[in-house]
Formats: structure tokens, C-alpha cells, sequence
């Protein structure tokens, strides 16, 4: 079977479906090299968000191209892309939608929002306020939108791409905890490395036509669906929680991850993992996600940052303490469930 042509995931085996996010990995990196150059571990990021049903946070100073990199991505995919410019006097129902009175119905109508796609770009999240990025917590946790007392459900995939200046202070509102936590990966969207910056202004001397669609929402999906096959043994899973509970107690921590941050960790792995084109999870993969899905989650104490500790180096000190346990269950022997 062509890797672009996917079965039902239920009867899919799983070593196809492997296969199948490998081919889309390689091929969404290098057809976004054509457009976008330096970022391709961010690319990898978007797509483990993605298979992963989750949502991304993207920092990074103007001018590094989150932008045009979420537009590419959205149109490799082949999938409904809005984006919305969130601004300080940018409503709720500029977001969602709202009724409006149809002379012609004589009747008020629903008319949608942006929000109705299935990625959805939230440029310069924080430069709202906090009634309008409330507007998303019903979106990304339940995969719905509540207007005016009716619920509607949003198209399958439906993603999650925002972004923020890390550096700016005026003129934005902090993003509450209890948004951050919505967010499955923070992705760092730093200054490419010099021959990359040399090779971005050699790409657009003229600049270079949107990539065509490679794929169709029924492959994303199937590989969504056919994410939770990618093996766990049982001593990841009590590796990954011991690893929550040890940021909760270190000394530098104030608040440590959540029980969802240890959900989202395996989600992620098992993404990281299927992307690679293998059935299992390894303590690397754990390692690999922990400082994007924990970065934004971990809340350090005030002594500790006067001190210049960082949660970067807090997650390190964290996976270094933690030890990996011995697994006790093989990727060959697992059960049908995984």
C-alpha cells in the first residue's frame, strides 16, 4: 500500500501506520524547507502536536517567521486554515461567532467565527485580554464552542497555533496557568544559525509560491486515531509520573506538573515515537519532549530566578534525578490494547 494511502485505523496494523507518519514527517520537512529554512525542529514539533490532538505555543521574536512556517504547514496538510490577529480590543465573539438579524430571514442567524476550521493560527495570543483568550479554552479542551447557549462541535483535526513575544511587556496580558496547561508543547522559535540565514536570503531573492497540499484530513486523522497502538511499557508510564512528581518537589519549583502534564508527556512520546516511524516509546522520547510539553508548565520560585535558575535547567536537574526503570514488558509481547 502507497504510505499516502491509509485504511481504516482500527484494521490498520500498526507498523504501517509507523510507516505512514514517517512519510508524512520526511515529506512535510522537506517540502517546508522550500519555504521556511532552520526550523525543522519545529516543524517536527507542529506535527507531534498534531498526531497528538493537541495544541502548540509558539515564542519567539518578530521577524523568525512563525507566521509564514503555521501557513505552510497548514496548506502541506491540506486542511481549512484560518488566522486571527489578536488585538487589545479584539471580542470573544470576534473569536467564536455570534447571531445577527437576518432582514431577509426576519429571524436572527448564526454567523461563525474563524474558530470554525481545523487549524487555526492565534497570532500574537497575549495581546488580547483575558475574556478574549478565554474565548479558546472551550475550543481546545473540548473540541466545541458555545454561542450564546448553542454548543457546535468543531471540524476534525481541529489545532491550535499560537504565538507570542517571549521579550515584550507593554501593551500584552499574561497568559493564565490555566491556559498554558490547555497547550501541549511550547515551541522555542529562536534565530536561525548563520548559514540557514544565509540560505533564507538566498530562498527569497524571489520569493518561492506556497507549497500544494500533500496530504487530506483522512490520513491525519487515521493518524491520530491509531496514536494510543504506539506501545507503552509499564515502566515508562511509572517513569513518566515519577518525573511530574519530581518537579513538584524541587526546591526551586513552586508549582510542578500536573497530572495532564503527565498525560500529555506520553501523548507525546508516543507522537515523537510514530513520527520516527517506530511501534514503541523509549525513555529518550520521554526525554526528548519533556522540556517542550513541561516549559510552560513549571513556575519557579522567586529566590530561584534572583538566583538566574532557569526551567530549562530545573527539567534537566529533574530527568538527571529521576532513574529509568527496567521495563518489564517487551514491544513484542504487548496486548492487543498496547
Amino acid at each position: 500500500m502507497n504510505p499516502g494511502q491509509l485504511a481504516d485505523s482500527h484494521s490498520t496494523p500498526v507498523e504501517t501506520l509507523a510507516e505512514q507518519a514517517r512519510w508524512v514527517h520526511e515529506r512535510t520537512r522537506e517540502a517546508v524547507r522550500g519555504v521556511v529554512v532552520g526550523l525543522d525542529g519545529v516543524v517536527t514539533q507542529l506535527l507531534m502536536a498534531l498526531v497528538a490532538r493537541g495544541h502548540i505555543l509558539m515564542e519567539g521574536v518578530p521577524g523568525t517567521a512563525k507566521t509564514t512556517l503555521c501557513k505552510t504547514f497548514a496548506r502541506i496538510l491540506g486542511i481549512d486554515y484560518h488566522r486571527i490577529q489578536f488585538t487589545p480590543d479584539l471580542l470573544p465573539s470576534d473569536v467564536t461567532g455570534t447571531h445577527i438579524f437576518d432582514r431577509k430571514a426576519n429571524d436572527f442567524v448564526l454567523r461563525r467565527g474563524p474558530i470554525f476550521c481545523q487549524v487555526l493560527l492565534a497570532d500574537e495570543l497575549n495581546r488580547a485580554p483575558a475574556k478574549t483568550q478565554s474565548a479558546l479554552l472551550e475550543a481546545m479542551q473540548e473540541y466545541q464552542v458555545t454561542i450564546e447557549g448553542t454548543t457546535l462541535a468543531l471540524p476534525e483535526p481541529f489545532m491550535v497555533l499560537a504565538t507570542q513575544n517571549p521579550i515584550e511587556q507593554e501593551g500584552v496580558y499574561r497568559l493564565p496557568e490555566a491556559q498554558l496547561d490547555r497547550f501541549l508543547l511550547r515551541a522555542d522559535v529562536s534565530y536561525p544559525d548563520r548559514l540557514a540565514e544565509i540560505g533564507m536570503l538566498d530562498l527569497h531573492s524571489d520569493p518561492p509560491p506556497l507549497p500544494d497540499a500533500l496530504f487530506d484530513t483522512a490520513l491525519i486523522r487515521g493518524l491520530q486515531d491509531g496514536l494510543h497502538a504506539v506501545f507503552a511499557a509499564e515502566g515508562l508510564r511509572e517513569y513518566i509520573v515519577d518525573l511530574a512528581r519530581a518537579s513538584r518537589t524541587h526546591p526551586d519549583v513552586a508549582l510542578g506538573a500536573s497530572p495532564r502534564a503527565a498525560l500529555f508527556l506520553m501523548r507525546a512520546a508516543r507522537a515523537r515515537a510514530l513520527l520516527e516511524g517506530r511501534t514503541y516509546f523509549t525513555h529518550e522520547d520521554v526525554q526528548a519532549v519533556a522540556l517542550p510539553v513541561l516549559t510552560h508548565r513549571l513556575i519557579l520560585r522567586p529566590e530561584a530566578e534572583i538566583e538566574g535558575e532557569s526551567v530549562a535547567s530545573v527539567i534537566q536537574e529533574v530527568i538527571d534525578s529521576v532513574p529509568v526503570l527496567r521495563l518489564k514488558t517487551a514491544p513484542e509481547t504487548r496486548g492487543p490494547h498496547g
